[in-house]
């Protein structure tokens, strides 16, 4: 497997692993499934500030990790939200693990100190659209509960509630150096 940069030529499979996410779980939002060309503009409009990571075996993209801003305010620049998606069939094989590590360490380059990750809950222990897997996985991860919004969402005719964890990924300077866009890093974090 190999990790590489996300291009907006991805944007058919990367589509095709998250169709079932808005189709089958509660875990996105989303009722519709974007169209490519939605999948595109996101792409290209994550690139320009932060990472869009694929997992790539072969020739065939099993998963992908990217970052966003956590809010739009200028103080907020050394934090970023993460969301990491893989192959309904790919779990359990420590993709995603490498995948996050991956984004993580670009983030450092970027002057990023600490990731959030927005993930939804049900208290439901039969709920068929959901599961506890983000959290747990978020756990082994070094995330830690910070908060949780309840019944928030409405998704397949019941309310979700969201938590939010965080993780620090480096130690946080007294005076940090400027945040660095993505696309500014030297060969933006291209293998």
């Amino acid at each position: 497997m190999t990790i590489r940069v996300a291009t907006p030529e991805d944007a058919e499979s990367i589509r095709e692993i998250y169709a079932p996410y808005v189709e089958k779980t509660a875990i996105t939002f989303e009722y519709d499934v974007p169209s490519i060309e939605e999948f595109q503009q996101r792409i290209a409009d994550t690139l320009r500030e932060y990472p869009y990571l694929v997992a790539v075996k072969q020739e065939r993209i099993i998963g992908y990790a990217y970052a966003g801003s956590f809010h739009a305010r200028a103080a907020y620049k050394h934090s970023a939200e993460v969301s990491i998606y893989l192959n309904e069939n790919q779990h359990k094989k420590g993709i995603g693990r490498q995948l996050y590590r991956e984004l993580e360490n670009r983030l450092i380059r970027q002057n990023v100190f600490i990731l959030y990750a927005c993930i939804t809950t049900t208290e439901r222990d039969d709920d068929e659209n959901l599961t506890d897997a983000s959290i747990r996985f978020h756990q082994k991860m070094g995330y830690t509960l910070i908060g949780k919004h309840n019944l928030c969402g409405y998704k397949f005719h019941k309310w979700y509630s969201v938590i939010w964890m965080e993780k620090l990924i480096a130690d946080r300077a007294d005076r940090p150096n400027d945040f660095i866009p993505f696309s500014d890093l030297p060969r933006c974090g291209i293998q």
